[in-house]
């Protein structure tokens, strides 16, 4: 018997559950996608994080031509200007940070370097940082090498990659229905979804609902009334600006976020065109003004008048209720300071393949754990993205409410662990890495006291031929990559 999959909403979202569904659901599923080329999508999250590229090979997709189709660049981390005070500038690296000696990590070492004055830069020892300030990519790790293949994600067009996944997918049997919803039907007894009846009169029948219809979460609130939990209390931004403009600037393999007084302004280089965007809280600056700042940080002419989008930062108080199942926008969001909104989406359909119905049909416990498991990932990224905003010295107003502001309890715990020793560590499956708390709680000042001491095993002598040896070998393998626009053009020029 077959069982039915419906889709509701298309976008990166929804293409990329219905490429992942038709990928590993071949017997026994049909896939439905209902979408209205009537309604826009939000189309701004053209930066990604490394699982990207798992969940690119699970689908079989070739790198270099899925870069092409999507005018896509290469990504090493991402660069903070000015989130400390103008002039300052940090990078969050992808991959690790030096190479670890015995059981303590390499930022220890690197601590108490500091503190006697004999460390260089932290980004001098890792090696993604080495190559994306100087420009260059390259894949893979040469024969030999002390130094793992690093990780690396992609800057891309959203609306290319969802085209792209669509081709994918009904290539695949996945079957696309055209039409606007008007109303949701409900079983009676236990009000699961039964179908999505579209403004035709056509109805869309199915046993378990996607819900990528974006903010208004159309199956997921407006038919279940999931709820929703408010964080702007921590990550007050509301709106956003996206604009589009010319090349003008460096052909950067890195993402930048750059601090201004009401927010923070993204950068995303592509091969046609650079990315960009105001993220900002409409307390503290008027529409104008904030197009007016984002309009003058841009490299090159604007390409399109700014493109406005409102929002509530927060997450579903239910991601999966019934039969249905909220992914991207309808499950919730998190400002793209750190590239995570895609990889939201990728885990929503990883974890919902581990947890999928049997015949039998939904069970509450399946339910339960597909919720806890959600609600703790979002929560670690929402804490990740806090720390940006609570740890700050900009003298605005803004930046003064959110350096005063309580954080929730989990972030003031890590935030009190790294001061004490320069202690982090990674809990469950969350997915930020040590290297990456580490480099983002040096880079806004959150300092530790001490360092593990172990670190202190080590002579003076030893302790500077460590740090200048990984300091030569990352300087080295940087500087055996390509030119980034070098490798792109040789690589995965689009047409």
């Amino acid at each position: 018997m077959t069982r039915d999959l419906v889709i509701v909403g298309g976008g990166t979202a929804g293409w990329m559950a219905a490429a992942a569904f038709a990928r590993f659901l071949e017997r026994g599923w049909r896939i439905r996608l209902v979408e209205s080329e009537e309604i826009g999508t939000v189309g701004v999250g053209e930066a990604t994080i490394p699982p990207i590229r798992l969940f690119n090979a699970s689908l079989g997709l070739d790198e270099d031509s899925f870069l092409r189709a999507c005018q896509g660049t290469f990504k090493l981390g991402i660069e903070f200007v000015g989130w400390r005070g103008d002039g300052h500038r940090y990078i969050h690296a992808f991959g690790p940070l030096g190479r670890d000696l015995g059981l303590a990590p390499f930022h220890h070492y690197w601590l108490r370097a500091r503190a006697e004055g004999r460390a260089a830069p932290l980004e001098r020892y890792s090696l993604n940082a080495a190559a994306a300030l100087q420009d260059r990519f390259g894949r893979g790790a040469p024969p030999g090498s002390a130094l793992p293949e690093h990780p690396y994600a992609f800057h891309f067009d959203a609306s290319l990659y969802a085209a792209h996944l669509r081709r994918y997918a009904e290539a695949r049997g996945v079957e696309r229905t055209e039409g606007r919803v008007a109303d949701v039907r409900l079983r009676g007894g236990d009000g699961f979804v039964e179908a999505v009846r579209l403004d035709d009169g056509r109805e869309v029948a199915g046993e378990l609902f996607i819900d990528c219809s974006g903010f208004r979460g159309l199956l997921i609130e407006q038919a279940l009334s999931a709820g929703y939990e408010d964080w702007s209390r921590w990550l007050p931004c509301d709106r956003a600006l996206a604009v589009p403009c010319a090349h003008g600037g460096g052909f950067t393999p890195y993402t930048r976020a750059t601090a201004r007084a009401a927010g923070w302004q993204w950068r995303i280089p592509l091969q046609h065109r650079i990315g960009n965007g105001y993220v900002y809280c409409s307390r503290f600056t008027s529409d104008d003004e904030a197009a007016a700042t984002l309009l003058a940080g841009l490299d090159g002419e604007a390409l399109a008048e700014p493109r406005s989008l409102r929002f509530t930062t927060g997450r579903r108080r239910q991601f999966w209720k019934r039969n249905v199942v909220a992914m991207g926008l309808a499950s919730g969001f998190l400002e793209p300071l750190e590239s995570t909104s895609i990889h939201l989406v990728q885990s929503a359909i990883a974890r919902l393949l581990t947890l999928l119905p049997g015949r039998e049909g939904v069970r509450g416990a399946e339910v339960e754990e597909y919720n806890r498991r959600t609600a703790f990932e979002y929560e670690r990224v929402r804490d990740f993205l806090i720390l940006h905003y609570k740890a700050t010295a900009r003298d605005e107003p803004l930046w003064r409410e959110c350096a005063a502001m309580a954080v929730p309890e989990s972030l003031a715990e890590r935030m009190a662990l790294f001061r004490a020793g320069g202690r982090v560590f990674r809990q469950e499956d969350e997915l930020f890495t040590e290297a990456g708390w580490v480099q983002v709680m040096l880079g806004q000042a959150v300092d530790p006291q001490g360092w593990h001491p172990l670190a202190d095993q080590l002579s003076d002598d030893d302790l500077a031929a460590f740090l200048e040896s990984v300091e030569r070998l990352v300087a080295h393998r940087a500087a055996a990559f390509p030119d980034h626009r070098a490798f792109v053009e040789s690589h995965c020029r689009a047409g």
